[in-house]
């Protein structure tokens, strides 16, 4: 009889989930169009309930990815400084809780320090803040931007199978020498997004996100949060 051990998963797979992090800065380097093609085409055996398969894809690349982080720049540069502005800009669901409590407070807040203050930048310092915020919407300068969709009359299972889809996208693109950073900060600006990426009105954007070639010279690559053990988010019952 084989042994369960026997099946443990490639050391390949392993490699990728434990690599794949959110890239924070590209290289210039242009990610074949044929290859692109191929993470989307492995990204869709994601599960799905009922078999829905919900996921919508926008890839952005050349002129059209300048446009639209051109337009988003200058609306978030705006929404900086004017509150009227901001107000305009409403993402189409709330990604984030309106009430923060704990642990997660203190995770966010780890996560967000540890990044300004790896690139130094101190409390209270709001224009180097803004400067690294506006870098979302320049996809950290990678040559590809997808921008992912949903229609919205399916319901938040839904993004449960998004979720899966956009796993096996990513996991796809480190098995292939590849970075990506999902991008929730994207949703905030649909109203600009939509008409430059061909969105109807009846899709929800759930996501952005940036991919490319890491640029390892960087020192905002060299950011890692830190992960919580599985021991204490697992509950064994026998």
């Amino acid at each position: 009889m084989t042994s369960p051990l026997e099946h443990r998963a490639t050391p390949a797979v392993d490699d990728a989930v434990r690599s794949r992090r959110s890239v924070r800065a590209f290289l210039p380097t242009p990610v074949d169009a044929a290859l692109i093609a191929e993470l989307l085409e492995l990204a869709r055996w994601a599960g799905s309930g009922s078999n829905t398969q919900p996921w919508k894809v926008t890839v952005l690349r050349g002129a059209a990815l300048a446009a639209v982080v051109e337009q988003v720049s200058a609306a978030d540069q705006a929404s900086a400084t004017d509150p009227a502005e901001a107000a305009r800009h409403v993402a189409d669901y709330d990604y984030y809780p309106t009430t923060w409590t704990e642990p997660y407070l203190a995770r966010r807040r780890q996560t967000g320090w540890g990044l300004y203050g790896l690139l130094g930048i101190e409390k209270g310092d709001k224009e180097r803040m803004q400067a690294q915020h506006v870098r979302n919407f320049r996809f950290f300068d990678a040559p590809v931007g997808l921008i992912f969709t949903i229609d919205r009359i399916l319901a938040r299972g839904s993004l449960l199978d998004y979720g899966m889809f956009l796993q096996n996208l990513m996991l796809a693109a480190r098995a292939r020498g590849l970075h990506t950073c999902p991008q929730a900060a994207w949703n905030r600006y649909v109203d600009v997004i939509r008409p430059l990426a061909g969105i109807g009105p009846d899709e929800t954007l759930v996501c952005g996100m940036a991919l490319g070639y890491a640029d390892t010279e960087d020192p905002v690559n060299a950011f890692q949060p830190p992960r919580v053990a599985s021991d204490d988010f697992v509950r064994w019952l026998d």
